[in-house]
């Protein structure tokens, strides 16, 4: 990749024949193969440039872009204006749109904002913006998130080339259902939310919200929901733009990017069994060592699930191994908005084609266990029962998506500032049949109420 700033020269071929010259000063987005998305600047005004570079599909592609900013132009909807389009010198499609500036993806707003009722102003916009576009006969086929741009008191719509266009509005039923993938990202168990963000949409719609639209919309949610999910777990197992898979040497592994900062997978797997021992060991045994340690500045926790024969092996290359079950585990969960602590990688060793053994990396996370906790004489017991309750809410939360944790012990449970957090996801089960779920929820519910000194009445 060139170094910033540089020229990006187009021959012009829309709307008049003109060579332009672009100064491109950054990169917004890269996918290898595909596209790349530069901030430049253009006639003294800060444009997007859009450079697609797929061997065959590149003019399918910008024809697609480009007649999607048009539609949404003339159906006057907010959208970046389009400004031209052509090729650069090496025979690459590129699309040159306005640049909506002060802005930021209601992704990127949402993850910096804490706060509940500002999440859900912000959801609420979006529903009324998803309204005039279903009015105007518009539907967004890759509706997530970083497809709404926030500038002021204005939302727009991005990718464009993902869009369907209809000569009239969209109807009710496939209007609900496109509402619920939106509803869908709201965090789980937050009915409430999903009727305020509904009536919105509706209000926008002139619609009146009728029985039958919230029984649909709830259904959709979940199925939308399981599908976020399951296309969520996917992206984790490769590289993307979060994580970074790595494969060298007899090791492949996965890493969040936010942990490896500037520093090479290589680097980190060559020392890990070192830096383990060096560090606070909390749990050795035949079956795993875990080791607490500082890495790059950050306070990290390793599990090393140890080599236990051939057919101990076996068995994992073929189901998976544990560090692998405990990443998608753990990513789970933080799609559902349950608290576990955030994981940083997993690792696999292999010996030929067998996994000899594996490590999964997490963040440590400051607490007591639910055990101390318990039994603190300064812990009052109206505050063991609250804490409690709080867990038993997480386990009705995990079970409405037919999880369960398996392994239910005090000590599993951290106590920390924000509240309980779930640890050692090693049992964790993601259930096919409810009536498995109930069963093994049960299960957790009652080894989690058997410990003493939570008080009566908890359950």
């Amino acid at each position: 990749m060139a170094e910033f700033p540089f020229q990006l020269v187009v021959k012009r071929i829309s709307p008049t024949e003109v060579k332009e010259s672009l100064l491109c000063t950054s990169v917004l987005r890269s996918i290898p193969g595909r596209r790349q998305i530069y901030d430049a600047r253009w006639n003294d005004q800060s444009v997007v440039a859009k450079v697609f570079s797929h061997t065959i599909k590149a003019r399918y592609h910008l024809g697609r872009e480009w007649r999607g900013l048009d539609q949404l132009q003339k159906r006057g909807l907010n959208a970046p204006k389009p400004l031209f389009y052509g090729k650069t010198e090496d025979g690459r499609w590129v699309i040159v749109s306005q640049k909506i500036l002060d802005s930021a993806t209601l992704l990127a707003v949402l993850s910096a904002t804490s706060e509940k009722s500002k999440e859900l102003a912000l959801f609420v916009e979006a529903a009324g913006e998803l309204a005039k576009q279903h009015s105007k006969g518009v539907i967004q086929k890759d509706l997530h998130l970083g497809n709404f741009l926030l500038a002021g008191d204005k939302i727009y719509a991005l990718d464009p080339g993902q869009m369907q266009f209809f000569p009239s509005a969209v109807p009710r039923e496939r209007s609900v259902s496109h509402l619920a993938m939106l509803a869908g990202y709201l965090p789980a168990g937050e009915a409430e939310s999903v009727g305020t963000v509904c009536k919105k949409y509706f209000q926008v719609r002139q619609w009146h919200f009728e029985k039958s639209d919230e029984v649909l919309l709830r259904k959709q949610v979940g199925v939308h929901r399981n599908k976020a999910i399951r296309h969520g777990l996917k992206k984790c197992l490769r590289t993307s733009k979060r994580c970074r898979r790595f494969e060298s040497g007899g090791f492949a592994a996965v890493f969040d990017k936010s942990f490896l900062g500037g520093a090479e997978p290589a680097d980190f797997i060559r020392q890990i069994d070192t830096a383990m021992d060096k560090g606070r060991i909390l749990k050795k045994g035949n079956t795993c060592f875990v080791s607490r340690l500082m890495w790059e500045g950050q306070d990290i926790v390793i599990k090393r699930y140890n080599h236990k024969g051939f057919i101990h092996s076996l068995r994992h290359t073929i189901k998976g191994s544990r560090a692998r079950r405990g990443w998608l585990c753990a990513h789970r969960l933080f799609i559902l908005d349950i608290p576990t602590p955030k994981p940083f990688a997993f690792i696999e060793h292999r010996k030929g084609r067998l996994i000899w053994n594996s490590y999964l990396v997490t963040e440590f996370v400051e607490g007591t266990s639910l055990h101390d906790f318990l039994q603190d004489d300064n812990v009052a017991q109206e505050q063991r029962l609250k804490m409690a309750r709080r867990v038993l809410s997480l386990l009705d939360q995990m079970a409405k998506h037919n999880i369960t944790h398996g392994d239910l012990k005090h000590s599993n449970i951290l106590v920390a500032e924000t509240g309980p957090v779930l640890t050692d996801l090693d049992g964790m089960k993601v259930h096919t049949l409810r009536q498995g779920c109930r069963l093994r929820y049960l299960k957790d519910v009652k080894r989690f109420t058997s410990g003493h000194s939570i008080g009566p009445g908890t359950a």
